[in-house]
C-alpha cells in the first residue's frame, strides 16, 4: 500500500524521491523502483546517510519519502534532528515496522520510536487506523512543508477499500470514531480494532464508550482531549508501543498541562526488550490484549467508585 501510493504520488508530482538504506523488499519500495527508477535510490545500510542525503534533495526543491524501519530509525537521529528538523526541512520519515515486528526479533520491534520523535520540535508525527489513511497520510505529508514521520506496522492491512484519491488530512485532528458517554478509549493506529473490541464489551456490560483515532501524535488533538475530559470517568489509550514515554505519556503531559484530574488508564508494551515470537503470543505473554485492557479499566472504574463513596 505504502509503495503503491508513493507511486501514484510521484506520477502527479515530479517532486517526489523514494529512498531506502538496502530494504527494497521490506519497504514495498521493489514496487516503486520499476515505475520511476530516476527517482528510486537505495544508500546502502547506512540510515544516517540516508537521512542527510533527504535533507540535502529537500534544500534543492524536491520532496524525499526515505523508508526506514522504525528501530534503525534509531541510528539516524542525529540527522532527523540536526539536518531536517533544525532547519524544518520537507523530509517524509516512512517508519515501517512501527511497533511489534512479530517474527523478526528484538533488533526489529520499532517500540521507542514515539518517545524518541515527540521531543523533537517542527516535527509532524501520525500513525493511520488502516491502509486508505496510509494513503490519505502520505498525501498530508506531500503538502506539507515541513518535516512528517508517518509509522505504521508491519502485517497484512485491514483489507479497507481505498479511495481513488487521498485526500489531505488537516494537521493535529483526530477522529471520533464512535460517540459515548462514560469512557474515552484513545485507539492509536493499528490499536483502533483493540479499542473498538474493548468498546463492545463494555457496551454490552452498560458503559457507554466513546473511540477515538488520534492519527496524530504530535501535534496532539488537545482540544479533542479535553474535551473529552470534561465528561469522561476515564480515557484509555492504546498503542503499539513501550508505555515509557510513548502516546499515552503524550496524554497524560497534555492533561497535566491543562489541569484536568480525569483519570488515564494507558495500554502499550512494558519497559523490556520484548523476545523473539508471533503476535498472539506475545501479546499474551505481555498482557496486551483486550482481555487484559478490560481488567484494567473494570480495577480503574472500580477505584473511581470507591472515591465517589469515600467523597
Amino acid at each position: 500500500v505504502f509503495a503503491d501510493t508513493l507511486v501514484k504520488l510521484a506520477d502527479a508530482d515530479r517532486r517526489v524521491v523514494a529512498i531506502t538504506g538496502a530494504m527494497p523488499n521490506g519497504t514495498g519500495l521493489d514496487r516503486f523502483q520499476p515505475k520511476h527508477p530516476d527517482k528510486y535510490h537505495d544508500v546502502g545500510i547506512a540510515e544516517e546517510h540516508a537521512v542527510i542525503f533527504a535533507a540535502g534533495l529537500a534544500t534543492q526543491g524536491l520532496k524525499p519519502f526515505c523508508a526506514i524501519y522504525s528501530t534503525f530509525m534509531q541510528r539516524a537521529y542525529d540527522a532527523v534532528v540536526h539536518d531536517v528538523a533544525l532547519q524544518n526541512l520537507g523530509v517524509v520519515l516512512c517508519m515501517d515496522r512501527a511497533g511489534l515486528s512479530p517474527d523478526d526479533g528484538p533488533t526489529h520491534h520499532g517500540l521507542f520510536d514515539i518517545a524518541f520523535l515527540r521531543c523533537v520540535p517542527n516535527l509532524v508525527h501520525m500513525q493511520p487506523k488502516d491502509e486508505d489513511e496510509l494513503a490519505d497520510m502520505l498525501y498530508t505529508a506531500l503538502h506539507h512543508p515541513g518535516p512528517v514521520a508517518v509509522r505504521y506496522p508491519r502485517g497484512v492491512a485491514r483489507g479497507v477499500k481505498i479511495k481513488e484519491a487521498p485526500r489531505r488530512l488537516e494537521i493535529g485532528k483526530g477522529e471520533i470514531v464512535r460517540d459515548g458517554d462514560h469512557i474515552a478509549l484513545w485507539g492509536l493506529g493499528n490499536m483502533l480494532p483493540m479499542a473498538l473490541e474493548v468498546a463492545a464489551i463494555l457496551e454490552a456490560e452498560g458503559i457507554s464508550c466513546a473511540v477515538i483515532n488520534p492519527r496524530f501524535i504530535k501535534p496532539l488533538d488537545e482540544a479533542l482531549l479535553l474535551d473529552c475530559a470534561q465528561w469522561a470517568r476515564l480515557i484509555v489509550t492504546f498503542e503499539d508501543h513501550v508505555l515509557s514515554g510513548g502516546f499515552g505519556s503524550a496524554v497524560l503531559e497534555a492533561l497535566s498541562n491543562r489541569g484536568a484530574g480525569v483519570p488515564v488508564v494507558r495500554i502499550g508494551w512494558p519497559d523490556v526488550f520484548i523476545e523473539h515470537g508471533n503476535l498472539p503470543a506475545l501479546r499474551a505473554r505481555h498482557g496486551f490484549t483486550a482481555e487484559a485492557a478490560l481488567a484494567k479499566i473494570r480495577s480503574a472504574l472500580s477505584e473511581d467508585r470507591k472515591a465517589l463513596v469515600r467523597a
